[in-house]
Order: structure tokens, then C-alpha cells, then sequence
């Protein structure tokens, strides 16, 4: 999360939009830690419900508004847009129409950052998971992306692929799943939870492989003033951990 609002470049005071908030913990990290103030969009009531409730126990509720409803219905000008895996579920035949959104939310002045599972060329996604786990998705290959951007002629700041550590988030998703396995069982049936351990699985290998990507853009309007120099800032005092995990990373290999 402190990745994503650096990358985004947020000063105090400026407007946010996400769309596809989840929970709302990135919405509520952005109006927390940078002071913006945020309107978050998702589809979920019961993901809603949470981050509201969230938002007011930690006193924010006048800082970020939890909107129930799709994303195509963001209205209003901001200065950054921000999706965390959202584009991944659309639809490629909704990539212009999320274009339009993102240009009438930010114009030709805002920034923004696309975060998604992706792969290294246009391929269909695994039918398994789209019958059994996301209904209609589609993970698509970088060029595939700049559908959405290159419509408005935003200018691409920065791309990163963040894919082995998306290895190691799943590899932590499936040991805290398996702690719940029967619980899961309990509530919603053997079939259905061996169906998400087979996919926590083989997603873990996927990204080791490399037969998915985990990509991070970062853009803005051509007349947009507000850039850093360099990409000094998304390191600069912080991430310590995340250092000497790369230094794991090269011993090993």
C-alpha cells in the first residue's frame, strides 16, 4: 500500500478516487498516512459494510466515502485514480470504457496506477479458473493494457512487475487458508474448498514460473505538473524488510 501512494506521488489535501476498493485498507492507508481525501467504489455490499465500519473506528469517515456501486457510475474530477486488481476481472471488451472513466476522472491533469495480473503475451485465461473461481476474467499481456491508457494519450511513467512477490503473498495466503481448510469444509463444503486450495496452489506456481505476471503502471495526463524526478522517493527510508528479502532473493539464485 505504501508502495501504491508513493508511486501515485499523493500530497496532502488532493482528491482520490479507487475503484474496486475490497476492503477499503488502501483507501483508508491513503487517507491515514498522506492526509488526501478518497471516494472508493466496489460492487460488494459486505465488503462496503466492512470498510465503513472500518473508516469509522478509526475516525476517517471524513476523509474517505465507501461507494456501493460499479465503477463505471465515478463521477466527478480528481487529482489520482488508483485500481488494485480490478482490471484483471472487466473484461478486455471494457478496456476503453474503463479509459473513459479514468480520463473523465482525472482529465489531462491527473495520475494514476493500474495494478493487475498480467502475462507476457496475449493468451486466454486458464477456463478452469474462469468456470470455477472468476467468472469472465482475462489476464492480460502489457500491450493489451495500454488499451485503457493510450485512447487519452496518458503518458506511461513507470512500469514495474512485481511478480515474485505476488509468489510469496499466495505463499501466505494458502498457509493461513490451510490453518481454516476445515472451517472452510464446514461452511461451504469439501468440493469448494479443495477447488481454492487447488487454485491458491497453483497460482503460487504460476508466478514462480513465470506464466503470470504481476504488473504496476503508472501514469498521468500530458498536462499533468505533478511528477517526481526519479524513483528515488518509492525507496528513500522505508522498506527495509523488503530490501533484505531481495538480498535473499540473489543469494538463492
Amino acid at each position: 500500500m505504501e508502495l501504491v501512494c508513493r508511486k501515485l506521488w499523493l500530497q496532502r489535501d488532493e482528491t482520490v478516487v479507487e475503484a474496486g476498493c475490497g476492503w477499503g485498507a488502501l483507501s483508508l492507508h491513503m487517507a491515514r498516512e498522506y492526509g488526501v481525501r478518497v471516494k472508493a467504489f466496489n460492487i460488494s455490499h459486505e465488503q462496503i459494510a466492512f470498510a465503513r465500519e472500518q473508516a469509522r473506528k478509526e475516525g476517517l469517515l471524513s476523509r474517505v466515502e465507501f461507494i456501493e456501486d460499479d465503477y463505471r457510475k465515478i463521477s466527478a474530477h480528481y487529482d489520482a485514480f488508483v485500481s488494485v486488481g480490478m482490471l484483471e476481472h472487466i473484461g478486455r471488451e471494457h478496456y476503453r470504457e474503463l479509459g473513459n472513466v479514468i480520463h473523465r476522472s482525472i482529465g489531462d491533469t491527473g495520475r494514476g496506477l493500474l495494478h493487475f495480473i498480467g502475462k507476457n503475451q496475449p493468451q486466454p485465461f486458464s477456463v478452469w479458473i474462469r468456470k470455477r473461481i472468476f467468472p469472465g476474467a482475462y489476464t492480460p499481456a502489457l500491450r493489451e493494457a495500454m488499451d485503457v491508457l493510450e485512447p487519452h494519450d496518458f503518458s506511461v511513467l513507470d512500469v514495474e512487475n512485481l511478480r515474485l512477490h505476488y509468489a510469496r503473498t499466495l505463499e501466505f495466503w494458502l498457509e493461513r487458508y490451510e490453518r481454516c481448510f476445515d472451517q472452510v469444509v464446514d461452511r461451504f463444503g469439501l468440493a469448494f474448498a479443495r477447488m481454492w486450495r487447488l487454485y491458491l496452489a497453483g497460482s503460487i506456481a504460476g508466478f514462480h514460473l513465470g506464466t503470470l505476471q504481476l504488473f504496476q503502471i503508472v501514469f498521468a495526463g500530458r498536462a499533468c505538473k505533478s511528477q517526481p524526478w526519479t524513483r528515488d522517493h518509492l525507496y528513500k527510508n522505508a522498506f527495509e524488510p523488503y530490501s533484505q528479502e531481495v538480498q535473499c532473493i540473489r543469494a538463492m539464485s
